[in-house]
């Protein structure tokens, strides 16, 4: 999977779940005011937004607005006109399907008893969505962490030579405070898994959160055809499931 970084700005950011709305000039009092979207421009924002799923998780968030906006079907003008920028198309796109993921691991860690099954319904589920394609950059960031770094989760376990795995913010990054809320929200609850299904001796004790959510990415192909793809994706989760389980010694 290919992800491009992008630098957001939470200024022009539009929030999932938020009605949009066009300007309509202003009234006699001389304040602005503003009308709900007509019926086929709330239509045309669906497109783009469906369109913008798919492309960006075929292509990462480095494809262009114009093989979103050919996607959709509608002209780029139209697209810039509800996101004035890529960022501001990126930034939803990523805030949603941050949000779908940790909705569906809170589903699997209060409603399965047992640690393992909780994950590996977490995992399932999370791939066969095809979220993983679209978490924002700094989520899926891994690296090496050193004195001046600082942890995005818990550290997790020590790996060899000393080096630890985790997740870290991008340098230079603006994504920082409220931007990286919906993350640490899915960062905290994934990290809750982990750790049940490791203090259940099911887990490897050497698999962190940032391998999790690299199994979230990397489990989901995308292939042409929908059932090729799906079968793929369950085979290529099996195995990479079986590699996350502890073995006894």
């Amino acid at each position: 999977m290919h992800v491009q970084d992008s630098h957001w700005s939470s200024a022009s950011a539009v929030a999932p779940g938020t009605a949009l709305s066009a300007p309509s000039g202003h009234g006699r009092a001389g304040g602005p005011r503003t009308t709900p979207l007509r019926v086929d421009a709330q239509r045309n924002l669906e497109h783009v937004l469906r369109a913008a799923r798919e492309v960006f998780g075929e292509l990462g968030y480095g494809a262009p607005m114009e093989d979103v906006a050919r996607r959709a079907r509608v002209g780029v003008g139209t697209v810039y006109r509800r996101f004035p920028s890529k960022d501001v198309l990126v930034r939803r796109i990523a805030e949603e399907e941050t949000s779908r993921l940790t909705d569906q691991a809170r589903t699997a860690l209060g409603q399965e008893d047992d640690p393992w099954s909780a994950l590996s319904r977490f995992l399932r589920t999370s791939v066969a969505s095809g979220a993983g394609r679209l978490l924002p950059p700094q989520v899926l960031r891994v690296g090496v962490a050193d004195e001046h770094d600082h942890a995005r989760v818990p550290q997790q376990r020590t790996q060899p030579a000393g080096a630890e795995l985790r997740l870290v913010p991008e340098k230079g990054s603006a994504v920082a405070g409220e931007d990286d809320a919906g993350a640490a929200q899915l960062l905290d609850v994934v990290g809750r898994l982990v750790e049940r299904a490791r203090e259940a001796g099911a887990l490897r004790p050497d698999v962190s959160v940032a391998d999790v959510l690299l199994v979230i990415a990397t489990a989901a192909p995308s292939l042409p055809d929908p059932a090729q793809q799906a079968a793929a994706s369950a085979r290529l989760l099996d195995i990479l499931l079986e590699g996350l389980r502890s073995r006894p010694a």
